[in-house]
């Protein structure tokens, strides 16, 4: 076949082309839809950009080529669509001479991948393209586009895009973002891709937020203002909590002290619906790590309606009987649940002092005493206990609710301990922020709903102790095994034991954790089973971290427990119909040139 001297390949004869109107050809490897229309001959990628159909078997009228497979339209020209969930075709140069047709098959891009990529992000995010976002992920992170990039466009659309502000698809981003390290290469695609596709259906047919500008004074002392965010809060004001708020961060106030404004407001009342608010602020001031905390002032300002319109613990009957757990609260508190008086003397008692957990402490957490779990507390504040120490112990007690959590029980009581250990994981990673005296009130509050799901655990299922299913086997095949579990409706047990095993047989902590983050992925993992791995990866770490100062065999157990609790989890919850992996998969065919639409 003869090549142009300007890089023009030969594909076709004019005459032919004139008589049949279209022609596949090849110019280098590529596939071509050569089409005589309206006396003029135009060159398209043969394959629809939208699932990879050949456009050739397509139909073309009045200057538009339509794909058969779902009608996606195209300008024939330009290559440019009609429908924007399906992408524009990619068209070629065309050249005649001596009756031959020359078409260029390596053209200029019009954009490089990464841009190309991050305008079709932005497509699929506002129009809710699950393929789009897909591709988009997919396409940037194979462009070398950090994923911090793509991050922090989602976080601007989800906060800007829906009224009712941070919610659970910026969440999961979030979860997402924590765990993408330890995930394989691919997973860490569908990670982003899991992300985003939520954020996109969050904001779906929602009204777009309209700000509230921050003071036109930024000269507030930090005290008052918090007391002014308070207040608003407390009295369901979101206009005034949203500009007090983004007070704070024109004022340059420093994260510790926005951490504590918000942790404050989220404290004032207990477990704000079912722990959601705290887990929403934690996650928004996670992304941030990730993004910047350039994006800080629209971040933090979709946070204050879930804060305002947040149903209240102490408004329950649950926290009120038959016991009457705010009234044990107030007490140390300092005489209201808001207050914190009483808990910042027991924190002045203690601020020289060094605190070491009792070796009862877990079971006290777990026991079903509430006055002994609130005083079991303050002492430890009393005796300098910090809120990252409590936070600790408190994490671990809800991780072995999960653990435990009983198969008789109904299902959608597997969310009541799931909440808990979210909560309690909010908490616990607030505490790298700030060291507030309001963290405290996290910790009881994260206590009391531990108290709270004991029954949840009658009779407890068993936890594998360390050394249990020492059976030798090889770990790579007990994580083919665990894989297999989540395959079948009701391994619940089993994936507990085999995480047990692995441990047992001297498995690498970061092979599980690809094993369970692909596991994950795999499925149409809901909002709570998203949330649950990635608060259990951050338990498993804080326990590693204490190998120091505790016996091998008591951090032996308290790593195992949220890694047991997470694959309980899962197993309960899987399989799906695994729609949103066939789309990913469909996706990464496509941009790596695959054929779709012949099958496998």
């Amino acid at each position: 076949m003869a090549t142009h001297d300007t890089g023009f390949v030969e594909v076709a004869d004019l005459e032919s082309l004139e008589e049949s109107g279209r022609e596949l050809v090849s110019a280098n490897g590529a596939a071509i839809a050569l089409f005589h229309h309206e006396g003029e001959i135009r060159a398209v990628d043969n394959r629809c950009p939208h699932m990879g159909f050949p456009l050739h078997e397509g139909s073309v009228d009045d200057g538009i080529l339509t794909c058969h497979w779902h009608h996606a339209r195209f300008e024939l020209s330009c290559g440019d669509t009609f429908d924007p969930w399906a992408d524009d075709v990619q068209t070629y140069p065309v050249d005649v001479r001596d009756g031959s047709v020359y078409v260029d098959p390596d053209p200029p891009r019009d954009l490089p991948p990464a841009e190309h990529w991050a305008d079709r992000l932005e497509t699929g995010l506002e129009e809710n393209l699950r393929l789009v976002v897909a591709k988009s992920t997919i396409g940037l992170l194979d462009a070398d586009v950090p994923y911090q990039e793509p991050m922090a466009a989602t976080v601007e659309f989800g906060t800007r895009y829906r009224e009712m502000g941070w919610s659970s698809g910026l969440t999961i981003l979030g979860c997402m973002a924590n765990v993408i390290d330890d995930l394989e290469e691919t997973d860490r695609k569908r990670a982003l891709y899991t992300g985003v596709r939520h954020v996109a259906s969050d904001c779906a047919s929602e009204p777009p937020n309209f700000d509230q500008p921050s003071f036109a004074t930024t000269d507030v002392e930090f005290d008052r203002l918090k007391r002014w965010f308070r207040d608003c809060v407390e009295v369901r004001d979101s206009d005034g909590a949203e500009r007090c708020l983004r007070t704070a961060v024109a004022a340059d106030c420093s994260d510790a002290e926005v951490a504590e404004l918000v942790v404050a407001a989220a404290t004032d009342h207990p477990y704000l619906s079912t722990g959601h608010v705290l887990d929403f602020a934690n996650k928004a001031f996670e992304s941030l790590e990730h993004v910047g905390w350039d994006h800080a002032d629209d971040a933090l300002a979709s946070l204050v309606d879930p804060l305002t319109t947040a149903a209240r613990s102490d408004e329950q009957s649950s926290w009120r009987q038959p016991i009457d757990l705010v009234v044990l609260l107030e007490d140390v508190y300092g005489g209201d649940i808001s207050a914190t008086n009483g808990l910042e003397e027991l924190a002045a008692a203690g601020s020289e002092r060094t605190w070491e957990p009792p070796a009862d402490l877990q079971s006290t957490l777990l026991g079903d005493d509430p006055e002994a779990i609130v005083d079991a507390l303050a002492a430890a504040v009393h005796e300098g206990a910090t809120p990252e120490e409590l936070a600790t112990q408190v994490l671990a007690a809800a991780a072995t609710r999960v653990a435990q959590f009983g198969t008789a029980n109904e299902f959608s009581d597997w969310n009541t301990v799931h909440h808990t250990f979210t909560y309690a994981n909010a908490v616990r990673q607030f505490a790298r922020r700030t060291d507030a005296v309001e963290l405290y009130r996290g910790v009881f509050d994260a206590a009391i709903n531990v108290y709270l799901d004991r029954f949840l655990n009658t009779p407890p299922a068993p936890i594998p102790e360390p050394g249990e299913n020492d059976t030798g086997r090889d770990p790579e095949t007990i994580r083919e095994d665990l894989l297999e579990t989540f395959d079948e409706e009701g391994e619940v047990n089993e994936a507990g034991r085999l995480v047990g095993e692995f441990f047992d047989c001297g498995g690498d902590p970061d092979d599980l954790k690809r094993t369970l983050g692909h596991g994950l992925l795999r499925e149409d993992a809901g909002f709570h089973t998203l949330q649950n791995l990635e608060a259990a990866f951050r338990a498993f770490d804080l326990a590693s971290g204490e190998a120091e100062s505790q016996s091998e065999n008591a951090v032996g157990r308290r790593q195992r427990v949220p890694m047991i609790a997470t694959a309980r989890y899962m197993a309960a919850h899987f399989p799906t119909r695994r729609e949103a992996e066939q789309t990913f998969t469909i996706a990464a065919r496509l941009n790596r040139g695959e054929t779709i639409h012949e099958g496998e």
